[in-house]
């Protein structure tokens, strides 16, 4: 593969990543959970080759509880 194609693969992998932050930050939001270090990790999208990864960060002990209790009501069935 050229050089060309490489970047254009990376840049299209780093996208990926992008779009998916911002869909996972639309969702949680949506269920009222915002994770503020949310984030595309900027080390894995380093090299010719990145593998994208997905920084979920830190956050809160509230933040912590709610999401655990979205995600106990979406186990048990419940939506709201």
């Amino acid at each position: 593969m050229e050089a060309t194609e490489r970047r254009r693969v990376a840049a299209d992998k780093v996208r990926a990543a992008e779009d998916a932050v911002a869909q996972l930050r639309e969702g949680l939001a949506g269920l009222g959970v915002t994770l503020p270090s949310l984030r595309v990790d900027p080390v894995s999208c380093a090299g010719n080759e990145p593998a994208p990864l997905i920084d979920l960060g830190r956050c809160n002990i509230a933040t912590a509880v709610r999401l655990y209790e979205v995600l106990a009501e979406k186990e048990s069935g419940h939506d709201g």
